[in-house]
């Protein structure tokens, strides 16, 4: 993706999403960083000068439409990256409809929303929907079936999002990092009652450089599916 591209980045705040974030802003690509409120907003376009910013909750996916259409759409978008998530993990037998909910909706039916609306752009450009997906997202293990059951259904997402938009032009890739330090591997650990090393796990400027790849790909190529496990 050579040039000044314009990237549209859930989850710019923190871990994968402000790696990415980071590099894309370093080489002069134009961003357009999603919030879930204009105190995010704020938070985010100081730390990337000259980044716009979009605001609107992914936790209410039916909501998104309307808030996008109180503000200033990019015309171009060459990517859209759908970096942000949610985990809780329990038991099949105490997780509550809540939960579940909250999980499918950030995880899951947030992207699906958030990719409609921007199709007509990723066409024009002929661009790309990139999914951070989770190792979750290949197998389900005991406490993890909320969690596991948005990302399974985010590479379903982008399985079928991919066969229906080839014609178009428009490259869909998901990437499955295994864990990788950040303030979520940071949550998960306390729910697993173990302590947290950073050092164990990836760290989110390796995956970084994995997406970026990934976007950088000459046009005759496109990356379907990445997975990225720790190396120590």
């Amino acid at each position: 993706m050579a040039g000044m591209a314009t990237h549209v980045i859930t989850g710019a705040g923190s871990g994968i999403g402000a790696a990415v974030a980071r590099r894309l802003h370093a080489r002069g690509d134009e961003l357009v960083l999603h919030a879930r409120d204009a105190g995010r907003a704020k938070e985010l376009a100081a730390s990337f000068p000259g980044a716009r910013t979009l605001v609107g909750d992914l936790a209410e996916p039916e909501r998104l439409s309307w808030a996008f259409s109180h503000q200033t759409l990019p015309d171009r978008v060459d990517s859209l990256l759908h970096i942000a998530g949610v985990v809780d993990l329990g038991p099949v037998g105490e997780l509550t409809p809540k939960t579940w909910r909250h999980q499918l909706d950030v995880n899951l039916i947030a992207p699906a929303e958030m990719t409609r609306h921007f199709l007509p752009q990723l066409r024009a450009s002929r661009g790309h929907v990139l999914f951070v997906n989770s190792g979750a997202g290949l197998s389900a293990h005991a406490d993890w079936s909320a969690y596991a059951a948005s990302k399974h259904g985010l590479k379903a997402l982008a399985d079928s999002l991919r066969d229906e938009e080839h014609g178009n032009g428009v490259r869909v890739t998901s990437v499955y990092p295994g864990r990788t330090a950040s303030r979520m591997q940071a949550k998960v650990h306390q729910q697993e009652g173990k302590e947290y090393d950073p050092g164990k796990w990836i760290d989110p400027d390796s995956v970084a450089t994995t997406i970026v790849m990934a976007l950088d790909l000459p046009r005759d190529a496109e990356v379907n599916d990445l997975t990225v496990r720790p190396g120590r």
